[in-house]
């Protein structure tokens, strides 16, 4: 256990940053199965496009935070695009 102040406040921290961060990953995995699986159903174009923008601006404060790299929401948000524009 960290003896001085300032470890302990990183600590906690860490904590905190991390569990921020697990509620951000889930959000997003979230969205992108509800994209998916509007994809297999092809039903409500709509919806898929909602839930594209939100996923979109999910993944851009994500790696602003920290939580993904820039390439890898790159290519999340690609592949999702991809996928819409067959539908649509």
């Amino acid at each position: 256990m960290a003896n001085i102040k300032s470890a302990k406040k990183r600590i906690s921290q860490n904590i905190k940053r991390s569990e921020y961060n697990k509620i951000r990953k889930s959000r997003i995995r979230t969205s992108i199965k509800k994209i998916n699986s509007a994809f297999l159903d092809k039903k409500n174009k709509e919806e898929m496009n909602k839930n594209f923008i939100k996923v979109e601006s999910d993944l851009a404060k994500a790696v602003n935070k920290g939580v993904f790299k820039k390439n890898t929401a790159s290519r999340l948000i690609s592949r999702l695009s991809k996928k819409i524009k067959l539908i649509n």
